[in-house]
């Protein structure tokens, strides 16, 4: 039988195994594939816009922010401020002779005086500042304009504005000599060369500070909403949070003069949240409290600013306060204290006559208040001066003299512009004892309409005062003594324009000062005011787009009201129109 022959798919004897060829190319693609695949999916992840954690920025060097805040003219923290001057103070150790560092020393210890109110910093900055300027006398703007900003913080505004018109004359570009010179010219009473200064720094610069710098000449000036504007613009652009809480707290002072006290009070506690050390804004919150009623926490924040950074004014606020509750033994120890801070700051060459003559004026007899007031205008004749010596004047008995500066510092036109309760009230009470009914009305009608809650002491005064006047009688003329002329009276009565004049006050009144290019300053040998026996007339209550130092747009609706400055004011803010009442009542006791 035939045997089947094998399937050529089968062997009997199995063949050895065949050797396979190694596939190392097709591995080799494989590879290469799988990192270009790994590439281009890095690649997309990167480009996706999935949360990753976020790499820190380094953190700078301690210090840092503070040497950018003060060549910056901002405020500066204080820790990182203690910081730069450790920094450079070893520095002018090891290199003696480096005038730029001795110039940020002494701005830096300027900037330290300023926010802890402590006067012994400015000895150690007028040091720093010079020795800068011997070790570089030409071409050493930065220590001029330091020495500037000094001369301000001590209130010697003549001194500030020399060496600012020098730094400048140096660097006119120099945008940090401009805000000392903006602040010597108003405490010098030159509101034209403040304006002129503020234009020139608005083309320089448009940064934080400047812009809190120009709210406060708009303030100045009475434009309430223009300065608000720019604070909030100012706070919102702020690079710190402690640059940021010096500007909202500047915003609850406004509040604040505006009579919003729960306004006020919002902002002086945001400020705090932004930076616990701003006294300015521990103070604001004993005033706000003070006004809303809540005494004891007001007496609380008052002493958390005094304890911890004294000022004569605020000393003196916080007197007054206790004053008004009726406890003299508390009052008189914070005149006490504030008595000693001001031999302390004069030791450090800081000028306080201006609150010390306040204080003496209401609580320490008049007539001291008047020679040091008297001596005061004839350096720095500002409009904070004005007001005082004409109060202290009044409170001596020398009310026709006292007019005229109570004049002087609400008069518009020589920059009086600001709507201040305390300076309304004061005119107010020297008017009524005058004898000129009708003006003291709208004085004191003002002061309340401004601020209701100026004066924890002063603002019952005022209220009684207006009532002991009673109702206008319907047989007096409109516009009273203080008007000048019929034709005032009737344009402020009738058309509500507030035109007045105030050149009737004056008669008989020898060598009446005139106005030297706006400047509120006292003619040779005479104490008057400028232009106090001048006339004014058609008040406008607000300035125009073409006033010397308006900002190119108002911010805000107020500038629309009777040409700026609210319906029926006068030229000096005051509301026109008023009518005379025969009561009059006697000056307040003090």
């Amino acid at each position: 039988m035939e045997k089947p022959a094998p399937s050529p798919a089968t062997s009997l004897t199995p063949e050895p195994p065949r050797r396979r060829r190694p596939r190392t190319g097709l591995l080799l693609r494989l590879l290469v594939a799988l990192l270009v695949a790994a590439g281009v999916l890095g690649a997309v992840w990167l480009a996706l816009p999935a949360e990753r954690p976020a790499s820190r920025a380094p953190a700078p060097a301690p210090g840092t922010e503070a040497l950018s805040a003060v060549t910056d003219g901002a405020p500066a923290a204080l820790g990182d401020l203690a910081a730069l001057i450790g920094e450079r103070e070893r520095r002018v150790r090891l290199r003696p002779r480096d005038a730029g560092a001795w110039a940020v020393l002494g701005a830096a210890y300027v900037e330290r005086g300023r926010r802890t109110a402590n006067p012994a910093n400015y000895p150690m900055a007028d040091d720093a500042l010079r020795t800068s300027l011997r070790l570089r006398p030409k071409d050493n703007a930065e220590a001029l304009a330091g020495l500037a900003a000094l001369a301000d913080e001590r209130r010697d505004f003549r001194t500030a504005r020399s060496y600012g018109e020098a730094a400048l004359k140096l660097d006119p570009k120099r945008w940090t000599a401009y805000p000392p010179l903006i602040d010597a010219c108003t405490g010098l009473g030159d509101y034209k060369a403040t304006g002129r200064a503020l234009d020139k720094l608005l083309k320089l610069r448009h940064a934080p500070a400047v812009k809190a710098r120009a709210a406060g000449v708009y303030w100045d000036r009475g434009w309430r909403e223009d300065a608000a504007a720019q604070l909030s613009d100012a706070a919102a652009a702020a690079a710190t949070p402690v640059e940021q809480a010096a500007y909202v707290e500047r915003a609850g002072r406004i509040a604040f003069d505006r009579g919003d006290r729960e306004d006020a009070l919002r902002h002086f506690d945001a400020a705090l949240r932004l930076d616990p050390d701003q006294r300015e804004a521990r103070a604001g919150r004993g005033r706000a409290l003070a006004a809303l009623g809540r005494t004891e926490q007001a007496l609380k924040a008052y002493h958390q600013a005094v304890d911890r950074r004294p000022s004569p004014q605020y000393l003196l606020e916080l007197g007054e306060l206790y004053q008004s509750l009726g406890r003299e033994r508390e009052a008189a120890a914070q005149y006490a204290r504030l008595r000693d801070r001001v031999r302390q700051e004069t030791a450090a060459g800081v000028d306080d006559e201006l609150v010390l003559g306040r204080f003496e004026a209401d609580h320490a007899g008049a007539e001291p208040a008047v020679r040091r007031l008297r001596a005061e205008w004839r350096r720095q004749p500002g409009i904070p001066v004005a007001d005082a010596l004409g109060w202290a004047l009044h409170r001596a008995g020398q009310d026709e003299e006292a007019l005229k500066f109570a004049t002087a510092a609400m008069d518009s036109t020589k920059g009086g512009g600001v709507r201040d309760a305390l300076y309304a009230f004061h005119r107010g009470v020297i008017e009524q004892s005058l004898d000129r009914t009708g003006a003291a009305r709208r004085h004191l009608e003002e002061a309340l309409r401004t601020n209701p809650y100026f004066s924890p002491l002063w603002g019952p005064e005022a209220r009684a005062a207006l009532d002991a006047l009673g109702e206008p009688s319907v047989e007096d003329v409109p516009g009273d003594a203080d008007a000048g002329s019929p034709a005032s009276a009737a344009a402020g009565a009738e058309a509500g324009t507030g035109a007045r004049a105030a050149g009737t006050e004056a008669q008989g009144q020898a060598g009446p000062a005139a106005a030297s290019g706006g400047k509120v300053t006292a003619t040779a040998g005479s104490d008057a005011p400028a232009g106090s026996g001048a006339t004014t007339g058609g008040g406008t209550g607000g300035a125009t787009a073409g006033d010397a130092g308006a900002p190119a747009t108002r911010a805000g609706a107020g500038r629309g009201q009777a040409a700026g400055g609210g319906a029926g004011q006068g030229a000096d803010g005051a509301p026109a129109g008023g009518s005379p009442a025969a009561a009059v009542r006697p000056r307040p006791s003090r």
